[in-house]
């Protein structure tokens, strides 16, 4: 069974992922990783442009598939080695969440709609993913 996965990274490191065609979730805390599969999907969420930077985004900013195969470690430096998941990443636009808050399930408080989002990662259902995706340009 095909399951739906919100990622929540700054922009600059999703199109790090994009680029390098990998997910990388929770400061690299393999947990989430573990629980996909190969065929799930991810959108990836970006509150901020930069890491620890200050200016918004608050847009959906990438969506792939996941790829058949385990999670695994990659050393970005010799005190860093987060956990990774292979990713095909389709061509899509970024847009942003403001429009869609209303129709998302998976946001319960619409005024507090930020806290589902601190979580880092998350399963949606899938009719979120069907909105999100198509507003991406991807369905």
């Amino acid at each position: 069974m095909t399951r739906y996965w919100i990622g929540v990274a700054s922009l600059e490191h999703v199109l790090r992922g994009v680029a390098g065609g990998f997910a990388q979730v929770c400061h690299g805390k393999p947990g989430p990783l573990r629980s996909m599969k190969g065929d799930d999907w991810i959108i990836y969420y970006s509150p901020t442009t930069q890491f620890g930077g200050k200016e918004s985004c608050q847009s959906f900013t990438a969506v792939g598939k996941i790829s058949p195969g385990d999670p695994y470690t990659f050393a970005m430096s010799n005190n860093f080695i987060p956990w990774r998941r292979n990713v095909s990443f389709l061509p899509s636009k970024q847009i942003p969440i403001q429009p869609l808050l209303e129709k998302l399930t998976f946001i319960k408080d619409k005024k507090k709609w930020g806290f589902p989002l601190r979580r880092g990662c998350f399963e949606i259902p899938e009719e979120d993913f069907l909105l999100i995706a198509k507003h991406m340009g991807v369905i």
